[in-house]
């Protein structure tokens, strides 16, 4: 349930703290921009600051032998610097924004301390900590076994969940990385959906006109993962996409 006190928070986490552990992080709180591609953690680097988005999202990707796509999303449901709630000191993977917005930070040394002063501050984040680590492990198991079309519409369709209104600005090169796909692949997968009515895509940038018909030609690979933040964290606030609740809507 989301504490009355923190309504003026978009992000999810903020809202839903006691105002105990909210008065441990407030104090050291600043409001921030997303600029394109600013690096928000460098992997196998030390964690320095903790962001907990308001708008925009970021992009974790994991990079081997050259390789690179993306294993997770976060936008105003979550925070990055998931590693030190668990312990941990340094990111595993590179994080960076895909979608500019704006978000609270917090430096790592106060984060951590809060954490050590209060138990409860730590349970709550644990469980979003769980829930992203069941939604990478459904990217994980989509990416290895679903068609280019299935995971283009999941992934459209978790973008939308996280911000507002219904355009994503996007470039077909920045989506091949984030799939994981050869560009023409996804160039073709976009005229797919497209052909179909469901989206409308033009240079650097992609509308979704049928969420429906996304979340039917995603065949089953969105869902799950947005269910168990609902059961996990909690709703996402109604003022959200003028009154749609999105990821509410993976559970009906």
């Amino acid at each position: 349930m989301t504490n009355p006190k923190n309504d003026s928070y978009k992000n999810q986490l903020l809202r839903r703290l006691n105002p105990g552990d909210l008065g441990l992080l407030q104090p050291h709180l600043e409001l921030c921009d997303l600029k394109l591609k600013m690096t928000l953690e460098k992997a196998d680097s030390e964690i320095e600051t903790v962001y907990f988005l308001e708008d925009g999202i970021a992009s974790v990707v994991a990079t081997a032998s050259g390789k690179e796509a993306e294993v997770g999303l976060v936008g105003f449901e979550g925070m990055t610097g998931a590693a030190l709630v668990m312990g941990a000191d340094y990111a595993a993977h590179e994080c960076y924004v895909q979608s500019p917005g704006n978000a609270l930070r917090i430096a790592a040394a106060p984060f951590k301390t809060a954490l050590a002063n209060s138990p409860t501050l730590r349970l709550f984040l644990l469980r979003y900590v769980h829930y992203f680590h069941i939604q990478t492990s459904y990217t994980a198991l989509i990416n290895a076994r679903s068609n280019l079309e299935e995971r283009l519409a999941r992934w459209l369709l978790m973008c939308d969940d996280r911000i507002d209104g219904d355009r994503l600005a996007i470039t077909h090169e920045f989506l091949s990385v984030m799939l994981g796909a050869r560009r023409p692949g996804v160039t073709v997968g976009l005229q797919e959906l497209e052909g179909r009515g469901l989206i409308y895509s033009r240079r650097g940038e992609v509308h979704i006109r049928d969420r429906s018909g996304l979340a039917a030609c995603a065949g089953g690979t969105y869902g799950k993962p947005e269910a168990d933040y609902v059961r996990l964290v909690g709703d996402i606030a109604p003022s959200r996409h003028a009154g749609r609740r999105p990821l509410e809507s993976a559970i009906g």
